[in-house]
């Protein structure tokens, strides 16, 4: 007792520990969730980054296949992604591509199109202005993306694209009729 005739509580200092401890580890597990969600949000963009190598693959290996099949006598790349899907050069049905693709970085079907003077399309790319995780390691014909600061650089072509800026129309940077199989 003290001098008003008051008890002691036994455990009161221990119950403020007890709840020091607690927020303790509460501010813990939020720093660890922390850390669990941006290494999960680092995995999802390389899976993205993934399919986009794998849909871009399938874009320039369409638009190479288009170019060697012409039915004319003057090689030509197609005019419109829809082309990839049925070659409007030949009577019935001929595909150099099963289906268009969406963007997996974007998660929209609209691509930026790396164009001749032409019109023609020589090569598709991401319209994502973000900065990709893959920097080096990439496949000897995706090599020309080494370095890229964005997903918007990453052009998908049968051939190397050398214009400063994919989308705008390469002017004496179009191949003449090369093969498009050159990387």
């Amino acid at each position: 007792m003290n001098r008003r005739g008051h008890r002691y509580r036994q455990g009161n200092g221990e119950r403020g520990f007890a709840y020091f401890a607690l927020l303790i580890a509460i501010a813990f597990m939020g720093v660890g969730l922390a850390a669990a969600g941006e290494v999960w949000s680092l995995a999802q963009q390389r899976e993205k980054e993934k399919q986009l190598l794998f849909v871009g693959g399938e874009f320039r290996r369409a638009i190479a296949s288009y170019y060697q099949q012409d039915a004319g006598a003057v090689a030509r790349y197609p005019r419109r992604l829809e082309d990839l899907l049925k070659d409007p050069r030949v009577p019935g049905v001929r595909r150099h591509l099963r289906r268009l693709y969406v963007d997996p970085i974007t998660g929209a079907s609209e691509w930026g199109l790396f164009k001749g003077r032409d019109g023609d399309i020589y090569g598709v790319y991401s319209l994502a202005q973000d900065a990709p995780v893959k920097r080096t390691g990439f496949a000897p014909d995706e090599s020309q993306f080494e370095g890229k600061s964005k997903y918007s650089e990453w052009v998908f072509s049968p051939w190397q694209p050398t214009a400063r800026s994919p989308g705008r129309t390469p002017a004496a940077t179009a191949p003449a009729r090369q093969s498009p199989l050159r990387h």
